[in-house]
């Protein structure tokens, strides 16, 4: 059986702990500093009220020690106000907290999606959507603990063990320090263990990403794998990885389940230590140690491991949200191919004369796409680029609008050069309607108005009806308030692009690209389609990429793209004559292959 070699996530086990990032981090909390602070200070009283619950049970055995024991009403009801204090904290803290860090990542995850919106198509030419989607939501939502709880505990819980010891040594100094010879086995143990612990969770976590990317990989190609009957095989595969994940697991929960016991193991040694000189020094020297003291001092060592290991989970905690951290700000740091000059001005109304003057362009530096393309387009002409497969008719499209910038040369627009205007008013003036057309979840109307919100409805309903989408379009359950399914699985090819046809007319653009737009339609609808576009570019400069001869004969001027330069231009009459020319012979195997159909 075939073996599908699947590449592990690209999470890192070790990364160094970058404090520029942890601070640039933090400061998504600085707005909400005021709302910090006060949770600060409710985590300090709720401290002090549970160290002072403790205090009133060792003074209350104390007097229950005496040789008339006296009933301790008062420390019962200080202890009871002391719990109903710490419950009214905690409720206001966690509020406060899960208010502040929502907010914090939130607005992390908003820049993210904001900066990744204005990068360009080369961006996405070399990354997965999945690993930008797992950046946006399981990295952002991996710092929720951290954001929520993380920061603020770890500075209370120095708070205690600092209040612990100093109360500790208080009572009875030389029992404070026995108690604590045990500490360098115990830190020992911790950090030993904790740094095993979040290897393999991570490991845990990284084959659990590896099973998600399968999963949507085979969910995404259901019907290529029923096609080619491949269910056996991909449940092989899916069993393969849930293997990874549960021997990954379980050797994450042996190691897991190692740390509580050495954890009880020290903290009993502690105890033992603490209960034998302890009971030595009840009867010693002037000032014997009394009962309510010991008892007061075993409870608080008892206390004291907790915060160490709350402690020890945050600097684990910190390492691992790091690898997520410097994923997010990788992408956030990445510059944008494409962005405006300092001082870019607002491109004018657009009247749609075009030229191309000796644009050269390349993705890869040591492959050119264009060498030295020059043309010009009048306002108002339909331009039709033809030619093979990857010979740079999309590339041409993709410059005009300014999808990417040209390697050398300039492409300019009524005279300005493009890269000197500002973007966004370029591309407003503009309709693109790719061959892969994509519909949005929502209703029809959502979808055709997408480009033009404050279209009325008539507006969306002329539009649907130049293109002849109208009819389909009533017939469906709610005509133009029909829920389309993500990515208009619920429609045909030929209606998605329809639909998405209307967008890109619905915009009113002074420059119109159609990018194989009407390579899934049907012959009777491509003739309505022709009759619609007759009228609706008549005044508009458009530039069309199809292969079929009868979308393209009536353009203004056919240019051949051949091996990255215009082999040939002209309109369909005089491109037919010439003898042994590019086009001719396109248009001739077309005929011969309408005839073997037909």
């Amino acid at each position: 059986m075939a073996k599908v070699l699947r590449q592990i996530d690209d999470e890192a086990i070790e990364r160094p702990f970058d404090k520029g990032q942890f601070f640039r981090l933090l400061s998504y909390m600085k707005p909400y500093k005021g709302r910090v602070a006060a949770a600060l200070c409710l985590m300090v009283v709720t401290t002090l009220c549970s160290l002072g619950q403790t205090f009133l049970l060792s003074r209350a055995v104390g007097l229950l020690q005496a040789e008339k024991p006296l009933v301790p009403w008062q420390f019962v009801l200080g202890m009871a106000g002391m719990a109903l204090v710490i419950a009214v904290c905690t409720r206001w803290r966690v509020r406060l907290m899960d208010y502040s860090g929502r907010r914090a990542l939130a607005t992390l995850r908003q820049d993210l999606f904001d900066h990744i919106q204005t990068l360009s198509f080369s961006f996405f030419d070399t990354r997965s959507v999945g690993k930008i989607q797992v950046r946006v939501i399981n990295d952002v939502n991996s710092l929720n603990d951290l954001f929520t709880n993380g920061i603020v505990n770890v500075l209370i819980e120095i708070f205690m063990l600092i209040t612990l010891l100093a109360i500790m040594l208080v009572v009875n100094w030389r029992l404070t320090l026995i108690s604590m010879c045990i500490m360098p086995l115990l830190m020992l143990i911790m950090f030993k263990l904790k740094r095993q612990m979040r290897k393999r969770w991570q490991i845990v976590r990284m084959k659990t990403s590896n099973m998600n990317g399968y999963l949507h990989e085979s969910l995404a190609g259901m019907r290529v794998t029923e096609a080619f009957v491949r269910e056996d095989e991909n449940l092989d595969t899916f069993r393969n990885v849930g293997d990874d994940i549960r021997s990954s697991w379980m050797r994450a929960i042996h190691i897991n389940n190692a740390f509580w016991p050495a954890l009880d193991l020290t903290g009993t040694i502690g105890t033992v230590l603490v209960y034998y000189f302890g009971v030595k020094l009840m009867g010693e020297g002037a000032h014997p140690l009394d009962l309510a003291n010991l008892l007061l001092i075993l409870w608080y060592l008892g206390r004291f491991w907790e915060p160490l290991n709350v402690l020890s989970n945050f600097y684990n905690s910190v390492l691992s949200a790091m690898a997520s951290v410097e994923r997010i700000f990788e992408i956030m740091d990445t510059p944008s191919d494409i962005q405006d000059k300092p001082g870019a001005e607002e491109m004018p109304p657009i009247q749609g004369r075009v030229r191309f003057e000796d644009v050269t362009f390349s993705y890869d530096p040591e492959k050119v796409v264009l060498k030295d393309v020059s043309f010009d387009v009048e306002p108002g002409q339909t331009i039709a680029l033809v030619g093979p497969t990857g010979a740079g008719k999309s590339t041409v499209v993709n410059l005009i609008s300014r999808f990417y910038d040209v390697t050398g040369g300039a492409v300019k627009i009524d005279g300005r050069d493009i890269r000197d205007v500002n973007l966004r008013s370029l591309r407003r003036q503009m309709s693109v309607m790719m061959q892969d057309s994509f519909i949005f979840s929502g209703t029809v109307m959502d979808n055709i108005r997408y480009g033009k919100l404050d279209a009325t409805d008539e507006e969306v309903m002329a539009a649907a009806k130049a293109v002849h989408a109208h009819d389909f379009i009533m017939q469906m359950p709610k005509g133009y308030e029909t829920e389309v399914s993500e990515r208009g699985s619920s429609l045909s090819v030929g209606q998605r692009q329809l639909i998405s046809f209307a967008r890109a007319l619905l915009n009113d653009p002074k420059i119109l690209i159609l990018d194989e737009a009407t390579s899934s339609i049907d012959t009777h609808t491509e003739i309505l389609i022709q009759q619609a576009l007759d009228v609706l570019l008549r005044g508009r400069t458009s530039f069309v990429i199809a292969h079929r001869l009868s979308t393209i004969r009536n353009a203004d001027c056919i240019m051949v793209v051949q091996d990255g330069h215009i082999a040939e231009s002209g309109t369909h009459d005089e491109l037919i004559r010439l003898e042994g020319g590019h086009y001719k012979g396109l248009c001739e195997a077309q005929y011969r292959f309408l005839l073997e159909d037909s």
